[in-house]
């Protein structure tokens, strides 16, 4: 059977149902004015045959705890039996014990919970903490969302009478309770007690719909948003976030993101005080237009609202109230007094609401720092989640500003939302997720990363959970490769001339931009011209010199400079040569240029170890496949030199080693994950020789 065959066959033994509510969850999911990345859920409910007793029975499917409505498939639904479900409420204790129901779901699973069509049980996602509001509601399809416009109304002050202003009786008002079985209840009352009402404003939190189809169902979605939305823009007053501040007007663009560049990597050492984290840069025109506007530390200061917004982005954010145009040095001072500050606020926190039930504090940096005329800088464990992170305090300008210019932005209360952030059930969930990759959280920098050795470096290291820059001069293989890796989540590319100081500076600037900083550096861009000294031209000596000597350089002290902004210590990587030790004919440029990128290990390792930073080098030897220094000529010259086909060179270099195996570019990347993973922290100054074993090139 072909494989759209299996696909076609597949699709057609999912339920009508499902298929529908996947398709409406997508669309929905698609547009960012309807909820927020991996935000609400939506579900359906119909009939489907018990294997077991061969009757029908009643099944309702819901998306499962995590994931996106965007990219929802079968697999991110939990499927439950509805009966048992609903018999759920003769045994509820009460909202004081509520949240010992979310155990209760996995005994009314329809199986093992999943909506694959195939025939047989399928495990389904774990249903989420919001399943009892789908199961309760007395409505075939329902969907619960996080629109902007729609969590506007609900965080405004007066919030109850905007809503019966805006909607009438057609959508209701629920005051704030934490999501849980308790609030799928009142929901359910509502929805029972309103027969014309086709869905509620959930006070500081968001929207849910329903209807009696998944079309009926979607399009009073959309109209609860788009009501909400015309209500706002006809009902404006003033300006909601304030005067504009000519100080504080944004920079120039290059000027901006130059200033940003120079920020991001001490800001990223800050907030690394309790854990490594990844960084994200966003200078959009509505982060922006706030910082510009006299109201923003005030309202900044009331932090989020939504559960999955202040999930994401802290309690508040930690704002610099210095202008962009305040000198470098001034205002990296002030952003280390503001987070110290920022830190003993946030154990206030913490201590003003934890119990002894409570989880441990998980750390007190900010997710969020804001610089006025500069943009937002976000932070996370990956780099997904540091974006997220900035989108979703981008819905939280949205949200202020829609609740501002009809009424006040009045979010929810700190100790409400130290219930959420420090809830059991969402740290049962942290503790479900997969352990981390050993590089996660780094951020590596690749030269001559388009093919061989820096390609499959490159991909080793996001493999290992690193982000990536794969820098290289020919940008189309850059590009390439940074596509192989994956999303920009995972890897970006930058063109990059090692002999040129401003293409290295720009490449850093790209660099910092993109994760924060940078924390790895594997100096791998090079050439060879393999000729005797009487045929070794100056300019022969002078490239492969500026290329390798001169380009490592060049490349580890900007890379240095960021790394001691940071001031977390990092990784510089060479990638030498045996070459570096071994003689061997017609190679005095390539070999001497090899050398000094080797003795420069030994001396940057004995100046940067005061500040964290180790060097270490690798010595290949005869890396043939995929080698763009071998397949650019250097391969048929070393092959005229030893007297073998071009196409046996590979064989040759394995025959003479003492392992009689051929080295590959994956080997030398595994000696980069070897040196910088962790296993090695007290290393420095080392060559390793991946070389097959090359006896005259042992070092001494």
């Amino acid at each position: 059977m072909s494989s759209q065959a299996a696909l076609a066959g597949q699709s057609a033994l999912v339920h009508p149902e499902v298929a529908a509510l996947l398709a409406r969850s997508n669309r929905l999911g698609a547009d960012p004015r309807n909820t927020n990345y991996a935000g609400g859920n939506t579900s359906a409910k119909g009939t489907a045959t018990d294997p077991v007793t061969g009757q029908p029975t009643e099944l309702i499917w819901v998306k499962g705890s995590g994931g996106d409505l965007g990219t929802l498939t079968a697999a991110g639904l939990a499927v439950l039996r509805l009966d048992r479900l609903r018999a759920l409420t003769g045994v509820y204790p009460g909202a004081d014990r509520e949240d010992e129901m979310v155990a209760a779901f996995d005994y009314c699973l329809h199986g093992l919970g999943g909506a694959a069509g195939s025939g047989s049980a399928q495990r389904g996602a774990a249903p989420s903490i919001d399943t009892a509001m789908h199961g309760l509601v007395d409505a075939a399809h329902v969907d619960h969302l996080h629109p902007d416009s729609g969590i506007a109304l609900a965080t405004a002050a007066d919030g109850e009478r905007l809503t019966r202003e805006c909607f009438g009786g057609r959508v209701l008002w629920v005051p704030w309770r934490r999501p849980g079985f308790q609030l799928g209840l009142d929901i359910a009352e509502i929805r029972s007690g309103h027969q014309d009402a086709i869905g509620v404003i959930l006070g500081g939190h968001g929207i849910t719909a329903w209807g009696s189809t998944s079309d009926e169902c979607e399009a009073r979605s959309l109209e609860i948003i788009a009501g909400a939305q015309r209500y706002l823009a006809e009902n404006k007053r003033g300006e909601p976030f304030g005067l504009m501040v000519s100080e504080l007007q944004p920079l120039p663009a290059a000027g901006r993101r130059a200033r940003a560049a120079e920020l991001a990597p001490f800001i990223r050492g800050l907030v690394c005080a309790d854990r490594p984290q990844v960084g994200h840069f966003t200078d959009s025109p509505v982060v922006l237009d706030f910082l510009a506007r006299s109201r923003h530390p005030e309202l900044a200061a009331l932090g989020t609202s939504c559960p999955d917004h202040f999930l994401r982005t802290k309690v508040r954010p930690m704002v610099l109230d210095l202008p962009a145009a305040a000198p470098l040095p001034e205002a990296l001072s002030r952003l280390a007094e503001l987070h110290a500050a920022y830190r003993e606020d946030y154990r206030g926190y913490y201590q003003r609401h934890a119990t002894a039930s409570s989880p441990p504090m998980r750390g007190a940096d900010p997710a969020i720092v804001l610089a006025p005329g500069v943009g937002m800088f976000s932070f996370g464990p990956d780099k997904q989640t540091a974006r997220v992170a900035g989108e979703f305090y981008v819905n939280a300008i949205n949200v202020m500003y829609g609740a501002e210019s009809v009424s006040s932005y009045a979010p929810i209360s700190e100790a409400e939302k130290f219930r959420i952030e420090y809830w059991t059930l969402e740290d049962a969930k942290l503790a479900r997720l997969p352990a981390a990759r050993p590089l996660a959280t780094r951020v590596a920098l690749v030269t001559g990363a388009g093919s061989g050795i820096g390609r499959a470096t490159a991909r080793r290291l996001a493999a290992e959970g690193a982000c990536v820059i794969v820098a290289d001069r020919d940008e189309p293989a850059a590009a390439s490769v940074a596509q192989e890796i994956g999303s920009r989540d995972a890897a970006v590319h930058v063109t990059m001339d090692v002999t040129d100081e401003a293409s290295i500076a720009e490449a850093l600037r790209e660099t910092v931009l993109a994760f924060g900083g940078v924390d790895l550096v594997v100096n791998n861009a090079g050439l060879s011209i393999s000729r005797p000294l009487l045929d070794t031209t100056a300019a022969d000596w002078d490239l492969l010199h500026d290329v390798m000597a001169k380009g490592s350089f060049l490349v580890s002290r900007e890379a240095a400079r960021v790394m001691k902004r940071q001031g977390m210590g990092g990784d510089i990587i060479y990638i030498c040569s045996k070459n570096a030790v071994f003689a061997g004919p017609d190679n005095v440029a390539y070999g001497a240029a090899k050398a000094d990128q080797a003795h420069q290990v030994r001396l940057l390792a004995a100046e940067l170890g005061s500040l964290g930073i180790r060097v270490n080098g690798i010595n290949p030897d005869g890396v043939v496949r995929g080698s763009g220094i071998f397949a650019g000529g250097w391969g048929a010259q070393r092959a005229a030199v030893y007297g073998v086909p071009e196409d046996q060179l590979g064989a040759f270099y394995a025959q003479r080693t003492l392992l009689k195996r051929e080295v590959l570019p994956e080997h030398i990347a595994a000696a980069v994950v070897a040196l910088t993973a962790g296993d090695l922290p007290l290393t420095t100054g080392l060559h390793i020789p991946v070389d097959g074993g090359l006896a005259a090139a042992f070092l001494r």
